[in-house]
């Protein structure tokens, strides 16, 4: 990807009608040719609600069916097949590659679902990008100003642009990198005494990684709420020492809420499956930290503002999810800067696809 350092402004590329998937979706809609769906996911299983597919593909699913369906591997579909794929997290263009080489006819999601006409699953908020874009123009022109280097405001412009057209070809430049989502060098973690919060931990992964690269770490706090993430977590970093277990969601209240269990996607709703507590970090938090992550799926600035006293006091670094809700981009880092004004603002993203972009706030003066 490349960074020119002059750039200076938001490009919105307006794209022509992709004629080619238009006739794509047609045929799938109203023809004869064998249909399937490339992913055994809740976005697949939408399209499988509104057409009738022959089956589903999928490489790494070992049950021979799925939704109803027959599961086949890339190899066993006939070349006359079309096929959408439904992978839209973190590999969507690696996933497109894959068919092309098996010379399948293939679309993806996010432009069958622009151009079928078909009421599909919503990818997180993207149907609703474009009213809060334009009608918050300015909040954008904003945090395209604040931005601390260039690669950032190519990244802002990249998401910016996909979001808008749900064109893949915005995202060609991207790779699927979570390994490295949250340790980026203008961090300037150091080797030694540092305190992570890592809120919304689900099983310990971040947590992981942050102790392979800085061993000599002062403390870890672990936010999770859900109790079998909690168990997991505690198994993998069991090992380790100075880990402080909170089994809470953080929020600006302490209270009990409804819980959805879903894994990684865990999710306070009104329609869970569970009760949680959640309390603020300013309450539980009491020694200095050093670096906060936040992923948390939609409860972000809940979670920053239950951590304002922490934020304003010791001016973490902060490495925040905003990809969950419509505004994140824009409405986080407002909120953060109201509480602490001597922060840097950096993005990044670390997928193919939608999700997996990261706000980064380093201290001015650190």
């Amino acid at each position: 990807m490349s960074y020119k350092s002059n750039i200076k402004k938001i490009n919105i590329v307006h794209s022509q009608i992709n004629n080619n998937a238009v006739k794509f979706c047609k045929k799938f809609i109203n023809g004869n040719s064998p249909r399937y769906v490339f992913g055994c996911n809740s976005y697949g299983k939408s399209i499988a609600d509104k057409i009738k597919i022959k089956g589903f593909i999928d490489d790494e699913i070992k049950e021979n069916y799925y939704y109803g369906k027959k599961v086949f591997k890339s190899n066993e579909v006939e070349k006359a097949a079309l096929v959408v794929s439904a992978v839209v997290l973190g590999r969507p263009l690696t996933a497109l590659s894959k068919l092309k080489k098996h010379s399948l006819s293939v679309l993806d999601y996010f432009a069958f679902q622009k151009y079928s006409g078909l009421d599909l699953k919503n990818v997180v908020c993207l149907d609703e990008f474009n009213n809060d874009f334009y009608n918050n123009l300015n909040h954008y022109k904003w945090i395209f100003d604040n931005l601390a280097d260039a690669e950032s405001k190519v990244i802002l412009n990249k998401i910016i642009n996909f979001r808008i057209s749900k064109d893949l070809f915005f995202m060609k430049n991207f790779i699927d990198s979570q390994y490295r989502q949250y340790f980026e060098p203008f961090l300037k973690l150091q080797e030694t005494g540092e305190t992570f919060i890592d809120v919304g931990c689900y099983d310990g992964f971040t947590s992981i990684e942050f102790i392979k690269r800085f061993p000599n770490y002062k403390s870890i706090h672990i936010f999770e709420p859900e109790p079998n993430n909690m168990k997991i977590v505690k198994k993998n970093l069991s090992k380790f020492k100075n880990i402080s277990y909170h089994p809470y969601g953080a929020s600006d209240k302490n209270q009990s809420l409804k819980f959805k269990s879903a894994g990684s996607a865990s999710i306070i709703s009104d329609h869970g499956d569970i009760s949680i507590k959640v309390k603020k970090i300013d309450d539980l938090i009491k020694n200095s930290c050093s670096f906060i992550k936040m992923d948390i799926e939609g409860g972000e600035i809940a979670a920053i503002n239950g951590a304002s006293k922490t934020i304003c006091r010791f001016s973490p670094r902060l490495a925040i999810s905003v990809y969950h809700k419509v505004n994140d981009l824009w409405k986080i880092p407002q909120e953060i800067l109201k509480i602490n004004s001597n922060y840097k603002i950096y993005l990044r993203h670390y997928t193919e696809g939608f999700t997996e972009t990261v706000m980064f706030f380093v201290p001015k003066n650190f």
